[in-house]
């Protein structure tokens, strides 16, 4: 559906530097703090940046090339975009309707009472929660093959968060995908099949989110521990008060060999915390 190669972009104080692929039938996540290069590279995809160097195609095509049929298998979320907010959903509606052949004008409207959004409202007069509603609702309403969503729970709160993050799972299918960034990991650890992380511009890690949470681990060593350990399989290290914490993808070598160290089960904030403060070893 996506693939980026060698995308770079370069800015004063900030290089992009990005390659990664999003399949048919997967959702993939984006992952990293704010300012880390998620908005860039989706700017870049959908060519409101111009890269310095490298490619980007969607659905097999350069960006350049793409009809107009085929961007209308585009839905897009960005989080400094939208309708204005002195509009209405009721105003929306005829405009999706001649953007889109195949908007359901319907289908859209019983979401919208599904998830007690007032059409006669004006947007600036919304909740964040239901703003965001709205965004997701056009963005799938016309049928949408491809879903490239920026930060589309910023600012949400957990119920809300949960409530998006459903209705995005029941769109899902074999000929569809979804490409989501956030710096919330813990929404995307039980969404995405697959998770990219971005850190400083660049793709640092890219692992099947069971592979994520499976394999990776947080050891908390003593300096005892720590001068004997095996360190082959050891990621980053960052000292501690009471010795070291170290990030392992080898989690089931280390239960294995060291039944007696205090081992945590890895998170994508714990490779992020570790990336970002940690030394590679």
């Amino acid at each position: 559906m996506i693939e980026i190669r060698d995308v770079r972009k370069s800015y004063k104080s900030f290089e992009l530097n990005c390659s990664m692929n999003v399949l048919p039938g997967c959702i993939t996540g984006l992952v990293g703090a704010n300012g880390a290069g998620k908005s860039t590279t989706f700017k870049s995809i959908l060519g409101l940046l111009a890269p310095d160097s490298g490619e980007i195609r969607i659905f097999g095509k350069d960006i350049s090339e793409l009809t107009i049929a085929e961007k209308e298998k585009l839905g897009v979320v960005m989080t400094d975009s939208g309708f204005s907010e002195y509009m209405t959903v009721k105003d929306i509606v005829p405009i999706l309707n001649a953007m889109y052949h195949a908007f359901d004008k319907n289908k859209f409207l019983e979401e919208c009472e599904r998830f007690q959004i007032p059409l006669n409202k004006k947007l600036k007069e919304f909740s964040t929660g239901m703003r965001a509603k709205v965004k997701i609702l056009v963005a799938i309403s016309h049928e949408a093959n491809l879903l490239i969503l920026d930060e589309p729970t910023a600012g949400l709160d957990v119920i809300a968060r949960d409530e998006l993050l459903e209705l995005l799972r029941d769109y899902m299918n074999n000929e569809r995908a979804i490409l989501i960034s956030s710096h919330i990991s813990s929404d995307l650890e039980g969404f995405c099949d697959d998770i990219y992380i971005i850190h400083g511009g660049k793709i640092v890690l890219h692992e099947a989110t069971d592979a994520l949470t499976d394999e990776y681990g947080i050891l908390k060593l003593d300096e005892k521990q720590y001068a004997t350990i095996e360190r082959k399989h050891l990621l980053y290290m960052k000292k501690e008060a009471y010795g070291y914490c170290c990030l392992t993808k080898e989690k089931q070598f280390y239960a294995e060999n060291y039944p007696d160290i205090v081992m945590e089960k890895g998170s994508i904030d714990d490779v992020l915390i570790m990336m970002e403060r940690g030394e590679r070893l």
